[in-house]
């Protein structure tokens, strides 16, 4: 898991009444209201015994959400559940967090890290009620980065505010050290961080941050407008593989050569061939594809090229062909390694004199169409073989565009889920659907042999089980979320014991989960007390 993968939708429940963070229940506040009650602190208090407590609450509030990140999800590193910190605490709409260096090594406990907080939400409650500040004010945030460092270094990591927006600063700034390593300048902060912690915080974004979300939402109408001419499933994608894949394409687009896609099943050959299709000049025309594997060679070569009427029986009528209808346009003839030799003399006729001839017909017919085609094979092995034309194979790739599975662009996996997730609550009218983030690490650690055809169908079956438009492990495929298969019943000698197939199977979940207890209790629907006593008894026994 990454940081940058984090999304609030999918670690919060908004339901109505009760909104909650796996477990810990939030309550959202107003940001004025913070203000007021900031103000009166300082008037009742004093500056030192408001910063106390502030600065507690925000500590308490990183170091509950460090725990919480460690426990609910898988990370590739300390470094990423570091990161975790500055990406929940813009999640939660406390500032815009910048992790501008971060240096640490664990066996010494040295810790370095520098921050900057645009539109510090805090800074912007004390200038609304207590004007210009001599000092920094970002106390909740101070503690926060602290508290979160310091529970997963396993010791005292502690923040100090350099620049602030409330002392006429342009931004926040913060740098965290290890106590160590501070010296002597700690020392007159440290009793702000005595005591124990408070929980809690909800902040608005400043007048900086509305004019940052204007240039973020004219970005966003640039990217829809762009979206809007790629086909789905490559509306979201990270991976550089995919990203040449596309840029091959768009330039392959402006010409009408001969397009050969090739890739494993449900990589997505005919949504490329459609975006290629929407991105030239032939666009205004018709789309037009035909699985060539799917139809016996009789009815292919008919609706490939047409017929006269009468010339077999049930043709009852003249029929225009399919490369006929497509006129102007594009055809995309997917499985093209499938269909026959002769049929194949035929296609490469098509592809040299840009003609065809009806079945039933001697009257050769001028068309003007660009031809795109894919196959799952390996077309040089076909051809070695002798079950594939090599003049036919080097007439359709003239350009090759081959698309990586999914198991190879792993960082295309969550993005996509995403997306996928989205379509289907507008497909399936379940507005709130949204993806837990307990899925995620299943995801990326499964293979998709189906690749995006087999994630969209295992995201569609989550999304018919969910509960509450939530989709949890359970509702995945169970050899997404165990590659270890139950044991089958073949002859009666074979039944075993429940009790000994019980164990066999939570051992499989635990397996599946890398040991994780608390999400193995979730995945087998019992509490992890109940899974603990389980255990024990299966030491016992």
């Amino acid at each position: 898991m990454k940081a940058e993968d984090l999304r609030l939708a999918e670690l919060v429940d908004f339901a109505e009444g009760n909104i909650s963070f796996y477990g810990r229940r939030l309550v959202l506040h107003s940001s004025h209201a913070i203000a007021k009650f900031r103000n009166d602190l300082l008037e009742m208090l004093g500056e030192d015994h408001a910063r106390r407590m502030f600065t507690r609450f925000g500590y308490f509030w990183g170091q509950a959400d460090a725990a919480a990140m460690r426990r609910i999800l898988d990370w590739d590193n300390v470094a990423e559940l570091l990161r975790a910190g500055a990406r929940m605490h813009t999640l939660w709409g406390a500032s815009q967090v910048v992790l501008d260096k971060m240096e640490f090594d664990e066996p010494s406990g040295k810790f370095y890290m520098e921050v900057t907080w645009v539109n510090s939400g805090e800074a912007e409650e004390h200038l609304r009620e207590s004007g210009w500040s001599k000092k920094p004010v970002c106390w909740k945030m101070v503690g926060y980065a602290s508290g979160y460092a310091s529970f997963c270094m396993g010791r005292s990591i502690y923040f100090i505010e350099k620049d602030c927006r409330a002392k006429g600063d342009s931004v926040c700034t913060a740098i965290g050290r290890d106590q160590e390593s501070w010296g002597d300048e700690i020392k007159a902060h440290l009793p702000f961080f005595e005591a124990e912690d408070i929980r809690g915080d909800v902040e608005r974004l400043s007048r900086e941050l509305k004019k940052k979300m204007k240039e973020l939402a004219r970005e966003r109408e640039q990217l829809d407008s762009f979206r809007q001419s790629r086909a789905p499933f490559f509306m979201e994608y990270r991976s550089r593989a995919l990203q040449k894949v596309l840029d091959l394409a768009e330039r392959v687009a402006q010409f009408d050569s001969s397009v050969l896609i090739t890739g494993e099943t449900g990589v997505g050959k005919e949504v490329l061939a459609h975006y290629i299709h929407n991105n030239s000049h032939r666009s205004k025309g018709p789309f037009v594809t035909v699985n060539c594997g799917a139809l016996p060679e009789t009815l292919l070569e008919s609706e490939l090229f047409g017929h006269k009427a009468g010339s077999f029986t049930g043709a009852i009528r003249d029929r225009e062909g399919l490369l006929e209808q497509a006129g102007a346009g594009t055809i995309f003839l997917d499985e093209i390694g499938d269909i026959s030799l002769n049929m194949q003399l035929k296609i490469l006729r098509v592809l040299q004199e840009k003609e065809i001839t009806r079945v039933g017909e001697n009257k050769p017919r001028k068309i003007d169409v660009r031809v795109i085609a894919a196959t799952n094979k390996i077309l040089e092995k076909t051809v070695a073989e002798g079950s594939f034309r090599e003049d036919l194979l080097y007439r359709l790739r003239v350009i090759e565009i081959g698309i990586p599975p999914l198991r190879e662009r792993k960082e295309d996996i969550l993005p996509l889920a995403r997306y996928l997730v989205e379509r289907l609550a507008r497909r399936l009218n379940i507005p709130r659907l949204r993806l837990d983030s307990t899925c995620i690490d299943y995801l990326n650690a499964y293979n998709w042999p189906g690749n995006v055809r087999e994630l969209e169908n295992a995201l569609e079956r989550g999304a018919v089980l969910s509960k509450e438009g939530v989709i949890l492990p359970n509702a995945l495929p169970q050899n997404i979320i165990s590659q270890t298969p139950l044991p089958t019943v073949t002859d009666a000698s074979a039944i075993k014991p429940l009790a000994n197939l019980e164990k066999e199977y939570i051992r499989a979940v635990l397996q599946a989960a890398s040991g994780n207890k608390q999400k193995a209790a979730r995945l087998l629907g019992i509490s992890s007390t109940t899974l603990w006593r389980r255990l024990k008894s299966m030491e016992k026994n």
